[in-house]
């Protein structure tokens, strides 16, 4: 999927008010979900979006990497997700989660399917609740 229409479809679903609010919802949650996974399947996550979008996930990456290990993602749930995409985005914890689903949504259009399972193997619970495919499951499971 090419940026521009990554940005336009996080600007329709989350229903922003125009594209640089979608572009800084966009690389908020990419570089917040970046820094929660672990630094190998952030960087294949990378891999399949467009460059300026994967240059910001491959940096919170390399940035979060455990010094030791260099794999792991930081631990940290979905409030301290909310509130980092909020801080980046500049906007409260309450639309930076909406805006959040929004981007989930289109990552997961946008990445091949596997690559969207393993990551939401590898988020907890909470944020995991954002993919749309899990919320289906619940819906359906429910």
């Amino acid at each position: 999927m090419r940026h521009d229409e990554m940005i336009g479809k996080v600007q329709a679903l989350a229903q922003l008010p125009d594209r640089g609010t979608a572009e800084r919802a966009a690389h908020a949650v990419v570089s917040t979900l970046s820094e929660r996974l672990p630094s190998g399947l952030a960087r294949h996550v990378a891999a399949q979006l467009p460059p300026d979008m994967a240059a910001a996930m491959r940096e919170a990456a390399d940035a979060s990497a455990a010094p030791d290990s260099g794999t792991a993602g930081e631990r940290f749930g979905l409030t301290a997700f909310a509130g980092r995409v909020a801080v980046r985005a500049g906007t409260d914890e309450d639309t930076a989660l909406r805006e959040a689903a929004a981007v989930m949504e289109v990552l997961d259009a946008a990445l091949a399917p596997e690559l969207t399972e393993r990551m939401a193997h590898a988020l907890p619970a909470d944020i995991r609740e954002l993919l749309p495919v899990v919320r289906a499951t619940q819906d359906i499971e429910g």
